[in-house]
C-alpha cells in the first residue's frame, strides 16, 4: 500500500524535514509541496493525496481556513503540524486529532507515521472526518471570546492579550488586569462582563472577586472551611472560595 503524501508548510526547512523522514519509509511517496494555504487548496483537489501534513500558522490563509475551504469531509487524512503552545495541542488531543509538536524527532514522526498506517488500512476515513468537524466547530466557538483587551495608558491606548493575563481582581468599578512581568491594567469594567468575554477553556472565576488563568496555577492547597490556597506560577496567593471549588476542579481535569 502506497500512501499519496502532500507536505504543506510555509517554512522551506519543515517541508525538507518532513520530506527527508518520509524519504526512510517504503509506504510514502511524496506527490507534492506546498508553502501557502492557497497552494495546498489547490493541491489537494488536483492530486487527492491520501495523507496531508498540514501547517496550522501559515501567512494569509491558515491550516483550519484550508480545511474549511475543502470541507472537512472531503480532506484527506490530516497531521497536523504546530508549534502552538501545549494549551492549544489539547485540542486537538481532546478531538483525538494526530498532530506534531514542533521541533518533533524521526521517533515521533514515526509514531505518528504509525497511527496513520492503522487508521488507512481499517479505512475510518469517516471517523476522522467527523473529528475534524467538531475540532472545527469548537475552533469557531473559541473565536468568540475576546483575544485582546484594549487599555488605557498615559499615552494613549495600549492592546494586552488575554494570554498574557495571570488573573484579574475587582477594583471599584474596575477590573485589574494582572500579567506575568508584574504589570497590572485598569479595565472600566464589571468582573462579571469580562467573564463572559474570557474563553471559559482558559478562565475560571475562583472568587466572587477575582477570576484566573488556569494556565498559570502552579499549585492549589487545602486550607480550613472547605476554602483552598492558590500558588500562582509567579508565587502570588489567591483565595479558592469553596462555592467555586467544582468549577475550577472540572476545568483542571479536563486541561
Amino acid at each position: 500500500m502506497t500512501i499519496r503524501t502532500l507536505i504543506v508548510d510555509d517554512e522551506p526547512l519543515a517541508r525538507s524535514k518532513i520530506q527527508t523522514f518520509l524519504a526512510a519509509e517504503e509506504d510514502f511517496e511524496v506527490v507534492g509541496e506546498c508553502g501557502s494555504g492557497t497552494e495546498a487548496i489547490s493541491a489537494i483537489r488536483k492530486q487527492h493525496p491520501d495523507l496531508v501534513f498540514l501547517d496550522v500558522q501559515m501567512p494569509e490563509l491558515d491550516g483550519f481556513s484550508v480545511i474549511e475551504a475543502i470541507g472537512a469531509d472531503e480532506m484527506p487524512t490530516t497531521v497536523f503540524v504546530t508549534a502552538f503552545d501545549q494549551y492549544a495541542v489539547r485540542a486537538f488531543d481532546f478531538h483525538a486529532v494526530d498532530y506534531l509538536l514542533k521541533p518533533f524527532d524521526r521517533g515521533r514522526f514515526r509514531e505518528s507515521l504509525g497511527q496513520i498506517k492503522s487508521q488507512l488500512e481499517r479505512s475510518d476515513t469517516s471517523s476522522l472526518n467527523r473529528q475534524l468537524v467538531t475540532l472545527l466547530e469548537d475552533l469557531k466557538k473559541a473565536d468568540d471570546f475576546t483575544e485582546r483587551l484594549a487599555v488605557k495608558t498615559s499615552s494613549g491606548v495600549s492592546f494586552l492579550r488575554t494570554e498574557e493575563i495571570h488573573w484579574v481582581d475587582a477594583a471599584g468599578n474596575y477590573v485589574r488586569l494582572n500579567t506575568q512581568d508584574g504589570d497590572s491594567h485598569l479595565l472600566r469594567e464589571t468582573l462579571t462582563a469580562l467573564e463572559k468575554r474570557l474563553d471559559p477553556k482558559r478562565f475560571v472565576r475562583v472568587h466572587r472577586s477575582t477570576i484566573v488563568n488556569v494556565e498559570r496555577i502552579r499549585e492549589i492547597r487545602a486550607q480550613s472551611h472547605g476554602e483552598h490556597l492558590i500558588i500562582m506560577e509567579m508565587g502570588q496567593r489567591l483565595t479558592l472560595s469553596r462555592g467555586y471549588r467544582d468549577r475550577v476542579h472540572d476545568l483542571i481535569l479536563r486541561a
